[in-house]
């Protein structure tokens, strides 16, 4: 017979039954469901906060607190304008083109910085969330535009 969606089936050993817990002794997982007896893992909600240690004081409260996390800081992906000299002249760069042409592995929460590192010898108009001002600079004296997105 012909592999036919009326014909398909999962390869032999590759699923497996439910267990259906509480279904009686002959079961093997009746009476108290493979809970045990008593105690705090067999009643229902009867478990602890990750971290818990039992009444220990628990070690992200034993450690000491170090430095600042600022909550309003800004998350970019930054790039130099000599990154830029991949691309040819009249290209519209934005973060998803960086990305996809691999200039740059992830993107940032707040997408992309262009930094000033460098020269650019090609014209293009870049479009991304912030530019240093020597990369804005640069970016113009080679003929380009430097948008903010």
């Amino acid at each position: 017979m012909a592999n036919e969606l009326a014909n398909l089936k999962p390869a032999p050993g590759s699923t497996k039954k439910r267990t259906r817990r509480g279904r009686g002794e002959g079961s093997g997982l009746g009476k108290t469901s493979g809970r045990g007896q008593k105690g705090q893992h067999a009643r229902s909600g009867g478990s602890t906060a990750p971290g818990f240690e039992g009444g220990q004081m628990p070690l992200h409260r034993r450690l000491p607190k170090r430095g600042f996390h600022n909550l309003f800081s800004k998350d970019y992906t930054v790039i130099n304008v000599r990154d830029l000299n991949r691309f040819e002249a009249g290209t519209e760069v934005t973060a998803e083109l960086l990305k996809s042409a691999g200039a740059i592995s992830q993107l940032g929460k707040d997408g992309v910085k262009v930094l000033g590192n460098g020269d650019l010898d090609v014209s293009l108009t870049v479009r991304v969330a912030k530019f240093s001002k020597s990369a804005a600079d640069k970016i113009a004296a080679a003929g380009g535009t430097a948008e903010v997105v």
